[in-house]
């Protein structure tokens, strides 16, 4: 296969996976050793074993980073600091991508950046949706409540007030308190209804100061 191929196969796909490439190749392993060249020689960038995406000047569309740990890794979605960032519910800049999985947990570090996929049960795994990002690309990422939820789900004593106090998370009135208690339900979690209740409470506070501040 020569590169021109390739930047055929692959069109405008930000990401993409070894797999689309095996089709009427006679040889992987040769596959294998073209692919390992091209990232020597900058033009692809290996994100984890298997998936890959153009380097610039190649690439007609960087990738985001919540569509690369997507594809990084399958049945995952982008979730905790990373989903709160996105939707503006915490202040801090957020450096690392991080996804939640029934599978494996994993991390790896990139051109793309750094990212981390972490393991919860089946039980857990909902409360997401496809959502459109930069460049008409698009993820799966966490609802805002299920974001929540989860970070507290994985942290120890994400329970507690102080735990999210920490967080400094802002513009409560943008969560959905019923959904909220429908994920904790669904969850079968007396972690998540505990910490609801402080979120009720941070939530009732930050409203009663903007009616001080109105």
């Amino acid at each position: 296969m020569e590169f021109a191929d390739l930047l055929t196969i692959v069109g405008d796909e930000p990401v993409f996976e070894t797999a689309l490439l095996y089709a009427g190749q006679p040889s992987l392993p040769y596959l294998q050793r073209q692919l390992s060249r091209w990232v020597c020689m900058g033009r692809l960038f290996q994100l984890r074993r298997g998936v890959y995406a153009l380097a610039p000047p190649y690439q007609k569309t960087r990738p985001h980073p919540f569509l690369a740990a997507n594809r990084m890794l399958s049945a995952s979605y982008v979730s905790c600091e990373s989903a709160l960032g996105f939707y503006g519910l915490i202040p801090e800049y957020v450096p690392v991508t991080t996804s939640v999985t029934t599978r494996r947990p994993g991390h790896w570090t990139n051109a793309l950046g750094e990212f981390q996929c972490q393991h919860i049960k089946t039980n857990l795994f909902f409360g997401y949706a496809s959502v459109t990002l930069d460049d008409r690309q698009q993820a799966f990422v966490a609802t805002p409540e299920k974001a929540l939820l989860d970070l507290v789900h994985l942290r120890a004593g994400g329970d507690s007030r102080e735990f999210l106090e920490g967080l400094r998370v802002q513009h409560l009135d943008r969560l959905s308190l019923s959904r909220l208690d429908d994920h904790a339900r669904c969850a079968d979690s007396q972690k998540l209804t505990r910490a609801i209740a402080h979120i009720r409470a941070l939530a009732q506070a930050e409203a009663e100061d903007y009616e001080v501040l109105a």
